[in-house]
């Protein structure tokens, strides 16, 4: 089985957008997928519906029902915060230790892939101790883990990415491959900003993804792998 971690250089950057195309990409080599959100902050009952849980799942072909959204995101918290905070809120913490053995369990089931979509950036706390960065080191111990990072294409993004790669490299995590979503407000091309990052990037693969109109499939996201 191979096993994908999608982490980022921040929120909003796109995590759920490109987990989801890469789940369908590979569906429709007729691989069996299965997607993993287990941590996730700002959700409501009234927010389930377009949440990053429920494009995870309809990615994969299941319907979102309460039962379904609780097998992949076991872990999940009212406001919309970084994960050590929002559980604080509600008096509780995000049981890290259980946060790892639930992903390497799905890592030892019967898929060809399994997809682990983080949650905010690379250096997000959990807990008081632990950041994203942490989870990932941990299950490399535990499994084949490829990192993909995801980044934005906006004003500033080189650095930020740039930043990101090293803090991954520096801790064993090399990514896979960087795939650069097109941020709705970007001064600079796409393919400008991929050669950029790409001058700096150790040979990690570049994949630009440009903005998809509705029901547009994206290009191969895969093409490294």
């Amino acid at each position: 089985m191979s096993v994908f971690f999608v982490t980022s250089s921040g929120t909003e950057i796109g995590k759920t957008f490109v987990s989801s195309h890469i789940v369908r990409q590979l569906k429709a080599r007729g691989d069996k997928v299965l997607a993993l959100k287990p941590v996730l902050s700002g959700i409501t009952p009234e927010t389930v519906a377009g949440s990053d849980t429920a494009l995870l799942l309809e990615a994969m072909g299941r319907e979102v029902t309460e039962e379904s959204f609780e097998a992949i995101t076991p872990w999940h918290f009212k406001e919309a915060m970084s994960p050590d905070m929002a559980a604080a809120r509600e008096g509780r913490t995000v049981p890290f230790r259980s946060v790892v053995s639930f992903c390497a369990e799905a890592a030892r089931a019967n898929h060809d892939h399994l997809l682990i979509e983080g949650v905010g950036g690379l250096m997000v706390p959990l807990d008081d101790s632990h950041l994203v960065l942490d989870w990932m080191k941990a299950l490399t111990r535990e499994t084949a883990l490829t990192p993909i990072l995801v980044v934005g294409s906006y004003l500033g993004t080189v650095s930020h990415t740039l930043t990101a790669l090293k803090v991954m490299k520096d801790e064993g995590l090399a990514p896979g491959a960087i795939i650069v979503s097109q941020s709705e407000e970007a001064p600079v091309p796409l393919e400008e900003t991929c050669e950029v990052i790409a001058r700096f990037a150790g040979g990690v693969p570049i994949v630009p993804l440009p903005r998809l109109a509705a029901g547009q499939e994206a290009p191969d996201l895969l093409s490294w792998f």
